[in-house]
């Protein structure tokens, strides 16, 4: 195994292609985390923890959609989910460039 920050740092940082195309907050550090786990030292549990955040941020979505009929909290709860979703990448990339541990808030864990 290998050693590899700026790889890393790379997985955090690309769930934000959702603010550049519109999609794939999942689909590329899905890729990146399935085709370099064995690989590169530390990339196991890096990639867990975003793809388990992505998972629970795609189903706090999915809850909001029917909210936004109930005196529009779910556009509200959407709005908050959207901060969450830009800070929390940049924030874990720094931790990631810094050899520390990832924390996703509200992450539910799907991957173990």
């Amino acid at each position: 195994m290998r050693e590899d920050r700026q790889l890393i740092v790379l997985t955090h940082l690309s769930q934000l292609i959702t603010l550049v195309i519109g999609f794939g907050s999942l689909i590329l550090p899905l890729i990146l985390w399935a085709t370099n786990k064995e690989r590169v030292y530390e990339m196991d549990d890096h990639g867990k923890s975003i793809v388990n955040f992505q998972l629970s941020i795609l189903i706090y979505s999915l809850i909001c959609i029917p909210l936004i009929l109930l005196l529009g909290l779910g556009i509200l709860g959407l709005i908050v989910l959207g901060i969450i979703s830009f800070v929390f990448p940049i924030v874990n990339a720094i931790k990631a460039s810094n050899g520390e541990k990832p924390s996703y808030p509200m992450s539910i864990q799907f991957i173990k």
